[in-house]
């Protein structure tokens, strides 16, 4: 047994001081307040509750920047989609692997402490299925493993290349299954994750652009229990194209015709119009919002102010990992409101932002337990109380500091079941992952 001690910590009930973690196989066996530290504790100043990251494609933090040019046509989603595509088109199992530990490194280092990699690239270069249908799959896993992350695996249903059951083009071959084979690769991928703690698999139809009806129906009972994520409402030109093939807009098409409850994670739903807005939050879905990629896109904003009144779920992801930061995520999310409404305080303060995004992270990747809690996973973040934005705060205000200023600078340590993965900002093995990423980044640049 281990015990992690902080000065104050935030626990479910609010913030209390001298709070005494005691660790068991990885989860919190105890929870004592008003203590004082023993001989032996790990001790830190500011103690929260890890949060979820719950949508990430890891592959594409080797693109970041790539694709940030300008033309005289113009430059929009579907311009960054074309440069992703041949990007992936070059990308060996050993390169992903590289990658991804890279991206989940950083993510601890900003206080994510598990994550939701939508897994979307099955096959070989040439499109070909390799022989182990898990091959890619398990290449994610090494890299949750080698830099210490919590895993929710969700691998991608890609089957069609529009609505209505469009073929896909070749530069998507990549990421194609059929139901077969994707019920094949869904047993294989549960084998593939049974020896890393914690983990977690779920299902990912792509998008209502990637999957007909009676496809969608078919996997959702893979599943039973979830969680279920899905990219939706991304782009106007989605929404348009959704009308005209079915008379519905996505998010309305979605709640019409499945069951979406507390085990859905609908990805952006960035465009919704108030009927759709006020019924996802009813419907007990978390809403999984990547503010930084969605600005990088072009996306839009989601609509924060009335969907959070409605009581909507909500959690953040770093998606496309052009940039990786917890509390860049929260603060965009806001400021982001801020821009589009003229106000201040649309989505909330930083304290309401933090506490919403580790209950929506927590729900959205599967995780009845969470925070730190007696029988939760010993998932921990420690700021920097020195920090020139959180010196002299305390409760609340400390949240505020940090998401609002002190950024990821303050993450001091880190603690992933129980186990101190990030010391002094850094990550206990980065310079080793670090090392691969930057030899692998190189040879895919020189190709």
């Amino acid at each position: 047994m281990t015990a992690l001690w902080f000065e104050t910590a935030l626990l479910p009930d609010g913030w209390a001081k001298g709070v005494r973690l005691s660790v068991t196989g990885g989860l919190i066996a105890a929870v004592e307040t008003g203590v004082v530290a023993r001989p032996g504790d790990e001790r830190g100043a500011i103690g929260l509750p890890g949060v979820g990251n719950l949508h990430s494609h890891a592959f594409q933090r080797a693109m970041a920047g790539l694709a940030e040019t300008r033309s005289p046509a113009g430059e929009d989603f579907w311009s960054w989609r074309e440069v992703m595509y041949r990007f992936v088109g070059t990308l060996t199992p050993a390169d992903v692997e590289a990658i991804a530990a890279q991206a989940y490194a950083e993510m601890l280092e900003s206080g994510f402490t598990s994550v939701g990699e939508f897994h979307y690239l099955h096959n070989d270069i040439d499109g070909i299925p390799y022989a182990d249908p898990a091959e890619m799959a398990r290449r994610i896993a090494a890299a949750a493993e080698a830099a210490g992350i919590g895993l929710t695996l969700l691998p991608v249903f890609y089957a069609h290349g529009g609505f209505g059951g469009a073929a896909l083009s070749g530069r998507q071959a990549r990421f194609h299954c059929s139901f077969e084979s994707f019920a094949q690769l869904h047993h294989h991928i549960k084998g593939a994750l049974s020896h890393l703690p914690g983990a977690r698999v779920g299902i990912a139809p792509h998008s209502l652009r990637a999957v007909t009806p009676d496809e969608l129906a078919a996997i959702l009972p893979l599943a039973p229990n979830g969680p279920i994520h899905i990219h939706l409402a991304e782009q106007i030109a989605e929404v348009e194209t959704c009308l005209a093939w079915s008379g519905a807009r996505p998010v309305a098409w979605l709640l019409d015709h499945a069951e979406v409850d507390a085990r859905w994670c609908l990805v952006h739903a960035t465009h919704m119009d108030a009927s759709e807005t006020a019924r996802l939050a009813a419907s007990g879905a978390t809403a999984g919002l990547c503010p930084i990629t969605e600005a990088d896109l072009g996306d839009g904003l989601f609509p924060a102010g009335p969907y959070l009144a409605a009581g909507g779920a909500f959690g953040v992801g770093s998606d496309s990992n052009v940039r990786i930061d917890l509390s860049e995520e929260l603060r965009l999310l806001e400021w982001g409101q801020r821009l589009a409404r003229r106000a201040r305080g649309v989505a909330g303060s930083g304290a309401e932002l933090f506490k919403g995004a580790v209950a929506g992270g927590a729900s959205a990747l599967g995780e009845p337990v969470h925070g730190l809690v007696v029988h939760a996973p010993a998932d921990v973040v420690s700021l920097n109380a020195e920090h020139p934005s959180l010196v002299g705060r305390a409760g609340d205000a400390l949240l505020d500091g940090w998401v609002f200023s002190a950024g990821r600078e303050a993450v001091e340590r880190v603690w992933r079941r129980g186990v101190q993965i990030v010391d002094a900002g850094r990550h206990v093995r980065g310079e080793a992952i670090a090392a691969r990423y930057r030899a692998t980044l190189k040879r895919i640049l020189a190709r």
